[in-house]
């Protein structure tokens, strides 16, 4: 017969059944308070996601316009000044007061809607765009991009809906 090693106490070594369900109820109180936690940050880190990317191409945008003010580019007496899609933005225009008619380019590439997680919709097809003509109640594409909007359902968590950012 094998021995059991005990304590000087006479004590057998190990955890009591009850020991072990009261870890597991700690352990499972913990994790009930961290998960929403976490879900909370996932969604605070595409909203900062969100918000840079419609600055960049905001920015790509207001970019194109003012090229076009100052004459770096040929555009028509009936054309608003903004890109006819977002592709003109990372394809780039010819510079026309640059003597080696090198290109402007405003982006290097279109930043992806970071709620729409379609990976088969093309980058520029994730953004809702709005024309120079369209109100700002009732976005609208039309023959420019004046602005871009997400298409995702929800708020965010400021309790503005992602459509009005």
């Amino acid at each position: 017969m094998i021995a059991r090693q005990q304590t000087p106490r006479g004590r057998r070594r190990g955890f009591t059944f009850i020991e072990l369900l009261a870890t597991l109820a700690i352990i499972a109180a913990l994790a009930s308070m961290a998960f929403p936690m976490v879900e909370l940050t996932m969604k605070r880190d595409k909203e900062k996601e969100l918000r840079t990317s419609l600055r960049e191409i905001r920015r790509a945008l207001d970019a194109y316009k003012q090229a076009g003010d100052e004459g770096r580019m040929v555009r028509s007496a009936g054309e608003s000044g903004y890109p006819p899609s977002l592709s003109v933005l990372v394809d780039g225009v010819i510079d026309q007061k640059d003597p080696a008619r090198k290109k402007l380019v405003f982006l290097r590439r279109i930043p992806r809607d970071p709620f729409n997680s379609d990976g088969s919709v093309a980058l520029d097809q994730s953004w809702g765009l709005r024309s120079y003509e369209s109100p700002a109640a009732d976005p609208r594409p039309g023959k420019d991009v004046f602005d871009i909007y997400s298409l995702a359902q929800g708020s965010g968590l400021n309790g503005v809906p992602y459509r009005e950012w």
